[in-house]
């Protein structure tokens, strides 16, 4: 496939994936890495490709809903990830990546089903002191799956769908710790020499796309009903754990 083309696909996949992280507060790259390994060939080229647009997507969501940033959240999120990272990291040698990622996608999709059907039923969704308490405990797990592999964000999510019922407050309150989260990925990759001129050149030809799924999807997002709102973030973790899923399967 000529570069044109590639890059064109590439850029389109972009503008879809990052408009709907810019509606719910996550979701892009765990989206978009199936199709942009496919399109750029692997895994190690598209991934810090769509982090660092990620990180550029996360940004812009904090600031143009920092008003609904809930910090107490954010800290809580980040702090009891931090909790797993040590872990993680020492313990990257030893863990069995694929089958981590497996469980960890069948455990999304259960979510999102569980989530889609009890939305359907009328079942209320409002977070209990209980339901947060329990839910705090996926994010020492993710800590230690996102130091050992860098993809604990997933857990995050469920752990926000728990906890966080506002759908703004649920989007910014996502986006301000991913802020954190992948820039210290960036961080480390660029430390550790994994992030090239290339993969910055990717970036920069689609950064156009994701500023464009930025401002459409958050334009969207305000005028989106509430009950609309909380099915398209279980219908996305369902998607998103398939997705996880197939590249787990598919790695080497």
């Amino acid at each position: 496939m000529p570069d044109f083309l590639r890059y064109g696909l590439l850029c389109l996949l972009v503008l879809i994936t990052y408009f709907q992280e810019a509606v719910t507060g996550f979701g892009c790259t765990v989206l978009a890495l199936p199709f942009a390994i496919l399109l750029l060939g692997s895994i190690a080229e598209a991934k810090p490709v769509l982090v660092m647009l990620a990180l550029v997507l996360n940004c812009g969501v904090s600031l143009l809903a920092r008003k609904h940033i809930r910090w107490k959240e954010v800290w809580i999120i980040l702090i009891l990830v931090a909790v797993g990272l040590p872990g993680g990291m020492l313990m990257a040698d030893y863990l069995p990546e694929k089958w981590l990622k497996v469980i960890l996608a069948g455990f999304m999709v259960a979510i999102g089903i569980q989530g889609l059907f009890t939305l359907g039923n009328g079942v209320s969704t409002k977070a209990s002191r209980r339901t947060r308490i329990l839910a705090s405990g996926f994010l020492p797990i993710g800590g230690i799956i996102h130091g050992a592999f860098a993809s604990g964000g997933p857990l995050v999510v469920i752990y926000a769908t728990r906890a966080i019922t506002d759908k703004s407050v649920f989007r910014v309150t996502l986006a301000t710790a991913f802020v954190v989260i992948n820039t210290a990925m960036v961080a480390t990759w660029k430390i550790q020499h994994i992030i090239t001129l290339h993969h910055v050149y990717l970036a920069a030809i689609c950064l156009p796309f994701t500023l464009a799924g930025l401002f459409i999807g958050d334009h969207v997002h305000y005028r989106l009903p509430a009950l609309a709102f909380k099915r398209m973030v279980y219908a996305v973790l369902t998607v998103a754990g398939v997705a996880l899923g197939w590249v787990a399967l598919a790695a080497k």
